[in-house]
Protein backbone atom coordinates (compact mmCIF):
# COMPACT_ATOMS: atom_id res chain seq x y z
CA UNK A 1 0.00 0.00 0.00
CA UNK A 2 1.37 3.37 -0.80
CA UNK A 3 1.34 6.21 1.16
CA UNK A 4 0.67 9.88 0.73
CA UNK A 5 3.63 10.29 3.10
CA UNK A 6 6.41 8.50 0.79
CA UNK A 7 5.80 11.48 -1.28
CA UNK A 8 7.22 13.94 1.09
CA UNK A 9 10.52 15.45 1.05
CA UNK A 10 12.93 16.82 3.00
CA UNK A 11 14.66 20.02 1.34
CA UNK A 12 16.20 22.47 4.03
CA UNK A 13 16.76 24.74 1.23
CA UNK A 14 13.06 25.33 0.59
CA UNK A 15 11.78 24.90 4.17
CA UNK A 16 14.23 27.88 4.56
CA UNK A 17 13.06 29.93 1.94
CA UNK A 18 9.23 29.09 2.69
CA UNK A 19 10.10 30.27 6.39
CA UNK A 20 11.27 33.36 4.67
CA UNK A 21 8.00 33.54 2.49
CA UNK A 22 5.26 33.31 5.53
CA UNK A 23 5.71 36.96 7.09
CA UNK A 24 5.10 38.29 3.54
CA UNK A 25 2.41 36.40 2.80
CA UNK A 26 -0.56 38.18 4.39
CA UNK A 27 0.42 41.32 2.45
CA UNK A 28 1.46 40.15 -0.75
CA UNK A 29 -0.35 36.56 -0.88
CA UNK A 30 1.02 33.22 -1.87
CA UNK A 31 2.81 35.40 -5.17
CA UNK A 32 6.41 35.58 -6.96
CA UNK A 33 6.46 39.12 -5.48
CA UNK A 34 6.77 37.83 -1.90
CA UNK A 35 8.80 35.11 -2.78
CA UNK A 36 11.44 37.98 -4.20
CA UNK A 37 11.20 39.83 -0.90
CA UNK A 38 11.81 36.48 0.66
CA UNK A 39 14.75 35.67 -1.24
CA UNK A 40 15.96 39.07 -0.43
CA UNK A 41 15.49 38.72 3.21
CA UNK A 42 17.57 35.40 3.30
CA UNK A 43 20.63 37.97 0.74
CA UNK A 44 19.48 35.35 -2.25
CA UNK A 45 19.15 36.97 -5.39
CA UNK A 46 15.57 37.16 -6.56
CA UNK A 47 16.13 36.69 -9.93
CA UNK A 48 16.43 33.38 -8.46
CA UNK A 49 12.73 33.27 -7.74
CA UNK A 50 11.66 30.78 -10.61
CA UNK A 51 13.69 28.10 -9.06
CA UNK A 52 11.34 27.95 -6.30
CA UNK A 53 8.36 29.40 -8.49
CA UNK A 54 8.16 25.88 -10.67
CA UNK A 55 5.24 24.73 -9.09
CA UNK A 56 3.62 28.52 -8.83
CA UNK A 57 1.45 29.55 -5.64
CA UNK A 58 0.13 25.74 -4.93
CA UNK A 59 3.90 24.34 -5.12
CA UNK A 60 5.01 26.76 -2.79
CA UNK A 61 1.59 25.98 -0.47
CA UNK A 62 2.38 22.48 -1.19
CA UNK A 63 6.30 22.44 0.14
CA UNK A 64 4.48 24.34 3.44
CA UNK A 65 2.24 21.86 4.14
CA UNK A 66 4.53 18.99 3.70
CA UNK A 67 6.99 21.20 6.20
CA UNK A 68 4.16 21.19 8.90
CA UNK A 69 4.11 17.29 8.32
CA UNK A 70 6.99 16.67 8.75
CA UNK A 71 7.88 19.35 12.00
CA UNK A 72 4.06 17.54 13.25
CA UNK A 73 5.64 14.13 13.29
CA UNK A 74 8.80 14.82 15.06
CA UNK A 75 6.88 16.93 17.70
CA UNK A 76 4.70 13.85 18.59
CA UNK A 77 7.24 11.44 18.08
CA UNK A 78 9.03 12.93 20.96
CA UNK A 79 6.10 13.60 23.22
CA UNK A 80 6.42 10.90 25.86
CA UNK A 81 3.06 9.43 28.61
CA UNK A 82 0.84 9.99 25.87
CA UNK A 83 -0.44 6.39 24.90
CA UNK A 84 -4.06 5.92 23.64
CA UNK A 85 -4.58 5.98 20.13
CA UNK A 86 -7.58 8.97 20.46
CA UNK A 87 -5.46 11.40 22.63
CA UNK A 88 -2.25 10.70 20.05
CA UNK A 89 -4.68 11.88 17.59
CA UNK A 90 -5.55 14.88 19.23
CA UNK A 91 -1.82 15.46 20.12
CA UNK A 92 -1.08 15.48 16.23
CA UNK A 93 -4.18 17.96 15.58
CA UNK A 94 -3.25 19.97 18.42
CA UNK A 95 0.50 20.20 16.93
CA UNK A 96 -0.14 20.87 13.61
CA UNK A 97 -2.29 24.14 14.50
CA UNK A 98 0.66 25.34 16.46
CA UNK A 99 2.91 25.17 13.72
CA UNK A 100 0.47 27.12 11.92
CA UNK A 101 -0.48 29.41 14.39
CA UNK A 102 1.63 32.47 13.99
CA UNK A 103 0.78 32.02 10.37
CA UNK A 104 -3.06 31.74 10.34
CA UNK A 105 -3.24 34.78 7.74
CA UNK A 106 -1.14 32.96 5.28
CA UNK A 107 -2.87 29.78 6.42
CA UNK A 108 -6.31 30.99 5.33
CA UNK A 109 -4.56 32.27 1.96
CA UNK A 110 -3.43 29.16 1.14
CA UNK A 111 -6.88 27.33 2.30
CA UNK A 112 -8.56 30.04 -0.52
CA UNK A 113 -5.72 29.67 -3.13
CA UNK A 114 -6.46 25.98 -3.25
CA UNK A 115 -10.06 26.38 -3.36
CA UNK A 116 -9.33 28.08 -6.90
CA UNK A 117 -10.43 25.66 -10.06
CA UNK A 118 -7.75 23.96 -11.10
CA UNK A 119 -6.30 23.02 -8.00
CA UNK A 120 -8.30 20.60 -6.53
CA UNK A 121 -5.71 17.95 -7.39
CA UNK A 122 -2.88 19.43 -5.26
CA UNK A 123 -5.55 20.19 -2.72
CA UNK A 124 -6.23 16.47 -2.20
CA UNK A 125 -2.99 15.30 -2.00
CA UNK A 126 -2.30 17.60 1.02
CA UNK A 127 -5.03 17.07 2.34
CA UNK A 128 -4.34 13.11 2.12
CA UNK A 129 -0.83 13.58 3.30
CA UNK A 130 -1.46 15.39 6.48
CA UNK A 131 -4.38 12.93 7.30
CA UNK A 132 -1.87 10.18 7.01
CA UNK A 133 0.94 12.19 8.96
CA UNK A 134 -1.35 12.65 11.75
CA UNK A 135 -2.12 8.52 11.99
CA UNK A 136 1.14 8.16 11.54
CA UNK A 137 1.80 10.16 13.89
CA UNK A 138 -0.18 8.45 16.45
CA UNK A 139 1.06 5.67 15.94
CA UNK A 140 -1.26 3.71 13.88
CA UNK A 141 0.34 1.19 11.01
CA UNK A 142 -2.69 -0.57 9.91
CA UNK A 143 -2.86 -2.21 6.37
CA UNK A 144 -6.19 -3.99 6.87
CA UNK A 145 -9.67 -2.65 5.22
CA UNK A 146 -9.49 -0.44 8.40
CA UNK A 147 -6.84 2.10 6.79
CA UNK A 148 -9.37 3.49 4.50
CA UNK A 149 -12.45 3.49 7.19
CA UNK A 150 -9.79 5.45 9.36
CA UNK A 151 -8.63 7.71 7.15
CA UNK A 152 -11.84 8.58 6.07
CA UNK A 153 -13.27 9.48 9.56
CA UNK A 154 -9.91 11.36 9.93
CA UNK A 155 -10.21 13.30 7.03
CA UNK A 156 -13.37 15.11 8.12
CA UNK A 157 -12.36 15.18 11.53
CA UNK A 158 -9.29 17.15 10.80
CA UNK A 159 -11.13 19.53 7.84
CA UNK A 160 -13.75 20.53 10.27
CA UNK A 161 -11.28 21.25 13.08
CA UNK A 162 -9.50 23.43 10.27
CA UNK A 163 -12.33 25.38 9.04
CA UNK A 164 -13.09 26.29 12.65
CA UNK A 165 -9.65 27.47 13.02
CA UNK A 166 -9.41 29.20 9.96
CA UNK A 167 -12.41 31.19 11.01
CA UNK A 168 -11.30 32.17 14.64
CA UNK A 169 -10.74 35.84 14.17
CA UNK A 170 -7.91 36.40 17.23
CA UNK A 171 -4.80 34.14 17.88
CA UNK A 172 -7.44 31.52 20.23
CA UNK A 173 -8.01 28.06 19.29
CA UNK A 174 -10.46 27.53 21.94
CA UNK A 175 -13.43 27.06 19.58
CA UNK A 176 -10.95 24.58 16.76
CA UNK A 177 -10.10 22.17 19.99
CA UNK A 178 -13.79 22.46 21.96
CA UNK A 179 -14.84 21.46 18.05
CA UNK A 180 -12.15 18.93 17.51
CA UNK A 181 -12.91 16.70 21.37
CA UNK A 182 -16.75 16.79 20.32
CA UNK A 183 -15.86 14.89 17.38
CA UNK A 184 -13.27 12.69 18.47
CA UNK A 185 -15.47 11.71 21.58
CA UNK A 186 -18.87 11.05 18.78
CA UNK A 187 -16.09 8.85 17.11
CA UNK A 188 -15.13 6.94 20.56
CA UNK A 189 -19.48 5.99 21.08
CA UNK A 190 -19.42 5.14 17.51
CA UNK A 191 -16.39 2.98 17.98
CA UNK A 192 -18.25 1.76 21.17
CA UNK A 193 -21.62 1.44 19.57
CA UNK A 194 -20.77 -0.50 16.82
CA UNK A 195 -18.70 -2.86 19.11
CA UNK A 196 -21.44 -3.68 21.22
CA UNK A 197 -23.94 -4.42 17.85
CA UNK A 198 -21.16 -6.49 16.66
CA UNK A 199 -21.19 -8.45 19.70
CA UNK A 200 -24.97 -8.67 20.11
CA UNK A 201 -25.11 -9.89 16.52
CA UNK A 202 -22.49 -12.55 17.32
CA UNK A 203 -24.10 -13.63 20.13
CA UNK A 204 -21.05 -12.39 22.69
CA UNK A 205 -21.85 -10.90 26.26
CA UNK A 206 -24.00 -7.97 24.99
CA UNK A 207 -26.35 -10.17 23.30
CA UNK A 208 -29.26 -10.76 25.56
CA UNK A 209 -29.57 -14.47 26.60
CA UNK A 210 -32.39 -17.14 26.66
CA UNK A 211 -32.29 -19.71 29.31
CA UNK A 212 -35.30 -21.15 28.41
CA UNK A 213 -32.76 -23.93 26.85
CA UNK A 214 -30.90 -25.78 28.82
Amino acid sequence: MISPLDSLIDDPEQDRVIAALLPHVPVLGWTEAALRRALSDLSLPPDDAPLFWHGGAAGLIEAWSGWLDRTMMAEVEQASGVTKLSARVRLAIVARLSLMGPHREAARRAAAALALPGRARVAARCLARTVDAIWYAAGDRSADTSWYTKRIILTGIWSGTLLVWLRERYDHDEAALAFLDRRLAGVAQFGRLKARITEGLAGGPSAPHSHSEA
